[in-house]
């Protein structure tokens, strides 16, 4: 099984339980207006008041990460979530992002975020003397394989495998709750159709024609 497949069953059992208590709900609309800066006074989509278009507003143009914290979770967010044939990476779909959001919508995920980052950086300086991001994709992975399955991590990894389960499940829920992520799901959704009647051959399996 290749690593993607490998992450994602891991945190597909849980991907519900962070949906739900993230809380998100923005339309397409709502994110561009978000994305954009946008302060002024918005009307209310379906399921949102004006206060939450707001509210949500306010906080995008806020900042929490630096610039080398947003550039350690990108590489974080597409280990867990690389590209692959038929999807793009977690990153491509605007992960990072979510995760910055999240992290101003929810502050008692500050810390755990941004201690889990201090921690992999530390981890990376001890074993390679540079920081996460500055390590190549294998030393990453040395570091990450460490964390990553929580059965198997040792006690002294367990900060780690704390902050690693956190940043799965917010790169899992990011990412399928998206274009991209219901896409490699599979998932369509309710489409219109068009009626064209019972089909024919089960008109003639119970012995009807069209005209009857």
């Amino acid at each position: 099984m290749k690593r993607r497949d490998l992450l994602k069953n891991i945190a597909l059992t849980s991907v519900g339980v962070a949906t739900a208590a993230t809380g998100i709900n923005a339309s397409p609309t709502q994110d561009a207006e978000l994305e954009a800066g946008n302060k002024k006074k918005k009307k209310a989509a379906p399921g949102r008041t004006p206060e939450e278009v707001e509210r949500d507003a306010k906080l995008m143009a806020e900042t929490f990460f630096t610039p080398h914290e947003m550039a350690t979770i990108t590489v974080i967010c597409d280990i867990i979530l690389p590209a692959d044939a038929t999807s793009g990476s977690a990153s491509q779909a605007g992960v990072p992002a979510f995760i910055e959001f999240i992290a101003k919508d929810m502050p008692y995920q500050q810390t755990p975020l941004r201690g889990g980052l201090m921690w992999i950086d530390n981890q990376a300086m001890k074993r390679f003397g540079k920081k996460f991001v500055a390590c190549t994709a294998t030393e990453r992975i040395q570091i990450v394989d460490d964390i990553a399955y929580p059965e198997q991590a040792k006690p002294a990894m367990k900060q780690g495998v704390s902050f690693f389960n956190l940043m799965r499940d917010l790169t899992m829920t990011g990412f399928y709750t998206t274009e991209m992520g219901f896409q490699d799901l599979g998932y369509v959704g309710n489409q219109p159709n068009t009626w064209l009647g019972v089909p024919e051959d089960v008109l003639k399996q119970y012995g009807l024609t069209g005209k009857e």
